[in-house]
């Protein structure tokens, strides 16, 4: 078993801003949902940018992460693909792939990975994550808390909107 908190990144090909549209965050947080209710994963937190997503992780007893990851992003891609087709087929060119393995290519090859060692160290990524909307690039809310793609109102205001999140003292370090 992979024991450790991962800190995993993954982008949207060319930094394109993708996941605004909420819908798109929502097919992230269903999948999120998903593995966490299907015991892949323990969910610790989460943001959902425009153009990425961080994500604090940790593998359930009989899980590969590269099975978790690859999963996590061929269903996202998948549910975007079809949104995609039936409501901005032009769209889909952007993404549009010369490959033998797919037509379109969301997610930019080689999601970044980091193990987290120490609680010193998950708290500082957690804070960044949950600081992520905030980023004068971004300024897309003036609290934390008031992001709604983020788990930020769960740690800073112990509320629970999502339902699948752990929190990390209950369960590392």
């Amino acid at each position: 078993m992979e024991d450790f908190i991962l800190f995993f990144t993954a982008t949207i090909v060319d930094w394109k801003h993708l996941l605004s549209k909420d819908s798109y965050k929502k097919i992230v947080v269903d999948s999120l949902e998903f593995m966490v209710v299907n015991k892949r994963i323990y969910l610790y937190g989460f943001v959902i940018m425009p153009n990425h997503v961080h994500v604090l992780l940790r593998m359930r007893e009989g899980n590969l992460l590269r099975n978790v990851q690859r999963d996590f992003l061929k269903f996202t891609s998948q549910q975007i693909k079809f949104d995609l087709l039936d409501t901005n087929p032009h769209m889909l060119n952007q993404f549009k792939k010369n490959g033998s393995d797919r037509q379109y290519q969301f997610w930019q090859r080689g999601s970044q990975n980091k193990k987290m060692y120490n609680r010193r160290v998950f708290e500082q990524k957690l804070d960044y994550i949950h600081l992520n909307p905030l980023q004068e690039k971004w300024h897309l809310i003036e609290h934390p808390e008031d992001y709604k793609y983020s788990s930020a109102k769960y740690y800073i205001l112990n509320i629970d909107d999502w339902g699948f999140i752990t929190h990390y003292y209950e369960d590392i370090f």
